[in-house]
């Protein structure tokens, strides 16, 4: 769920950024960071949970393409069933965003509007796949979160149980980070401890509130 950072005493103009980066480069703790500063944070990997849950229109279609093989027995979405089979077949994996992308951007619109009027200053939507769906156009203020990728595919390994070569597989189905560096606005290297982390995320919020100035 989003964070809702206070009202101000007189209106200012809400800036929409977007942070993205690679699978286990940080993203979330840097979202809690910056929820911690006053961002209200908008996380397209909630909202892509909670836009499949039994009953509604993506798990449907979901459903109707790979089958109930992909389902729990209590009928919600078996995510590890669904990740095996869309990361081994990229024709898999776009059939799958094609889906659920578009129900999260509806959701995540609706939330962008609530924070506007509730008179939010700063609206922070976390969105893995950014540039691969390019809709880093339509946001003014684009922040990367990156680390080496030794480091993340140990991350990603010990936080899902996976072997090395699924998880290199994971790794290879994003764009590579390189190519995001050049286009973003704010680059946070989460290479280090969590102090550093933080002092980084610290200096980035400062830029944000210039830039809303």
């Amino acid at each position: 769920m989003p964070y809702p950072v206070p009202r101000t005493q007189y209106p200012v103009p809400l800036l929409l950024a977007a942070l993205t980066g690679n699978i286990a480069s940080g993203k979330s703790e840097v979202a809690r960071m910056f929820a911690d500063l006053g961002a209200t944070v908008i996380d397209a990997d909630e909202l892509a949970r909670e836009v499949v849950r039994p009953g509604t229109r993506a798990l449907a279609s979901i459903v109707s393409r790979w089958g109930t093989r992909i389902l729990q027995s209590d009928g919600t979405l078996d995510r590890g069933a669904l990740r095996s089979i869309v990361f081994a077949n990229p024709a898999d994996r776009e059939a799958l965003n094609k889906i659920v992308h578009p129900e999260v951007r509806l959701r995540r619109d609706e939330l962008v509007a609530e924070a506007r009027a509730r008179g939010d200053e700063v609206v922070l939507a976390v969105i893995p796949l950014l540039f691969e769906t390019g809709m880093n156009t339509e946001f003014g203020t684009v922040i990367l979160v990156d680390a080496p990728e030794d480091v993340r595919l140990a991350r990603l390994v010990k936080r899902s149980g996976l072997d090395d070569s699924e998880g290199r597989r994971m790794l290879a189905a994003q764009m590579p980070a390189s190519q995001k560096r050049n286009v973003s606005d704010i680059v946070i290297e989460n290479d280090s401890t969590i102090d550093a982390l933080r002092a980084k995320v610290e200096d980035a919020w400062k830029d944000l509130l210039q830039r809303q100035g």
